[in-house]
């Protein structure tokens, strides 16, 4: 079994400034910080984490202008383990920004040069995609890692469904 790491996800409540403090990385946690606007707050049901491999040859603005689904093969996925012992390439979590902010974590393969989207998808069924944010993350290390400040999540909503392929 190859070593792993978490990735935490910490969402928030406001798209405006984009960014937030620093989370503190202690351990081999990942903390990763997203904003969303509150006027989109009441369309939001999920959040949905997916990290690609070769993160540099991959443009972040092409990757945030529709369902990531449509435009990477599932298999170009990593696969990712949530803290439930759920395993998959494309790990939801239902939207909880009642309180401000939201808790996630997810393990993601020891290794270099990834790319993580997060899409924020709508609380229709089937859901709509309603933005993402796109992270480079150099490296993932089995020991510390250095905390990534996600980019704020780029509202341009969309008819796709953003369902990944089991």
């Amino acid at each position: 079994m190859s070593p792993r790491t978490s990735l935490l996800v910490l969402l928030g409540a406001t798209l405006a400034s984009g960014c937030g403090a620093e989370p503190s990385s202690s351990g081999v946690s990942l903390p990763l910080d997203v904003m969303i606007d509150r006027a989109v707050a009441d369309e939001l049901g999920a959040f949905q984490v997916v990290v690609l491999p070769n993160g540099q040859a991959r443009r972040c603005g092409d990757l945030q202008r529709t369902c990531l689904n449509q435009q990477v093969k599932p298999e170009e996925a990593l696969l990712l383990e949530g803290l439930d012992g759920k395993k998959a390439r494309a790990l939801r979590f239902t939207a909880g920004l009642d309180r401000g902010a939201q808790e996630l974590a997810v393990d993601v393969p020891v290794g270099r040069d990834y790319v993580v989207v997060i899409e924020a998808l709508s609380r229709s069924s089937p859901p709509r995609f309603l933005g993402s944010s796109c992270n480079y993350l150099e490296s993932v290390s089995s020991t510390r890692n250095d905390a990534l400040i996600a980019a704020p999540i780029t509202l341009v909503g969309g008819e796709c469904d953003p369902t990944f392929a089991p």
